[in-house]
């Protein structure tokens, strides 16, 4: 893939289809319960009918993308764990044992956990898209993470991957990432593209010390201040001070969204590849939902920066996809309602009256 490829891709993505929008929520209000009662279930329903463009759409077959690659900046030693521990998790994930694994069941959704650029040669699996396009990427407070060319690899490695799951049956996308110290290059790409300082985007990742934050924020300046990523130039930012995994979900996301299908983003890694996605595509931030707010300080800049308000807020701060998952239940509910619940005119429910409408606004 070049340049010139990815933007006649992002040329092909859109915003939400206002008619089904307005199909969906004329139907919502039409049944047996007071116009907007169930909150932002209904909006998420609306929502979900501009994505696909299906007033009354049906998403059972579900996909958490799981992108695992390492990063050069872990001989920072920004993390609790070390390196190796990627691919580990990957050989856990092939064994079912993660909670990515966990949680997909419970939603009734696959996991593809694709090999991107893990710093390991990982054995085969059926199980396992091996599609290493480098293995990491490079010490970013040395120079570049990636090539542009790389960079732009990985992002068509998400791609496929989506046509992969589209042949298999995908109506709903979950990005999940694997990467001891993205969160690192998460918050560099962050900081570059919204301007805030490292040390407003950059948290304790999987559990470091105070002392340990204070590292790896000047492990972020330090980074922004070799690479002068500029924020006019997304792929730029990404190739600069990003990691394979997390350009690979930027493909996932304009893979999805080129197809109509809804992206649910997971948490901090997820929402800097959403970052680059919508700055290299803006009308793709009409077609991603956010699940939920990671505890990593910068995942509220990103959700800011996006205009996004998430449907969950317990304290995750794990990846893999998990909050993406866990907000699968509540998307089959919000469409069960709008397909399934009886209208006043089927149920035979009277519908309030003018009088009590106008004692309601009074109220």
């Amino acid at each position: 893939m070049d340049r010139p490829s990815l933007l006649r891709l992002a040329n092909r993505i859109g915003p939400r289809d206002e008619a089904a929008m307005a199909v969906a929520r004329a139907r919502l209000d039409r049944l047996t319960k007071p116009p907007g009662s169930l909150g932002r279930l209904e909006e998420l329903a609306i929502t979900l009918a501009g994505i696909t463009g299906q007033p009354v759409p049906s998403l059972p077959r579900k996909t958490v993308v799981v992108m695992a690659a390492d990063h050069g900046v872990a001989a920072e030693g920004v993390s609790a764990y070390p390196q190796a521990v990627t691919a580990q998790m990957v050989a856990n994930f092939l064994a079912g044992g993660a909670a990515i694994n966990v949680l997909a069941r419970r939603a009734g959704a696959r996991v593809a956990i694709v090999d991107v650029g893990v710093a390991a040669n990982l054995a085969p699996h059926p199980e396992l898209i091996g599609r290493k396009v480098a293995p990491g990427t490079r010490n970013l407070v040395e120079g570049p993470a990636m090539t542009e060319a790389e960079a732009l690899a990985a992002i068509e490695v998400g791609i496929e991957v989506v046509v992969r799951e589209v042949e298999r049956g995908l109506d709903l996308v979950a990005t999940g990432d694997m990467g001891i110290a993205n969160t690192t290059a998460s918050s560099a790409i962050v900081a570059a593209i919204t301007g805030r300082s490292a040390a407003d985007v950059t948290g304790r990742g999987t559990g470091i010390d105070d002392a340990g934050l204070a590292h790896k924020v000047a492990v972020v300046e330090r980074a922004l201040a070799v690479n002068r990523p500029r924020p006019a130039d997304p792929l730029g930012v990404l190739a600069s001070v990003g990691g394979l995994e997390i350009a690979g979900l930027v493909g996932v996301i304009l893979g999805a969204a080129a197809r109509r299908i809804p992206v649910l983003l997971d948490g901090f890694i997820a929402g800097a590849a959403a970052l680059v996605a919508t700055e290299l595509c803006p009308p793709v931030r009409e077609h991603l939902i956010a699940a939920h707010r990671s505890v990593e300080i910068g995942h509220r800049v990103v959700l800011e920066r996006l205009g996004l308000v998430s449907f969950l807020d317990l304290d995750l701060r794990l990846g893999e996809g998990t909050g993406a998952a866990l907000i699968m239940p509540t998307v089959d509910a919000a469409l069960a309602i709008l397909a399934e619940m009886a209208t006043f005119e089927t149920a035979g429910v009277s519908e309030r009256t003018v009088e009590v409408a106008a004692d309601d606004a009074r109220a």
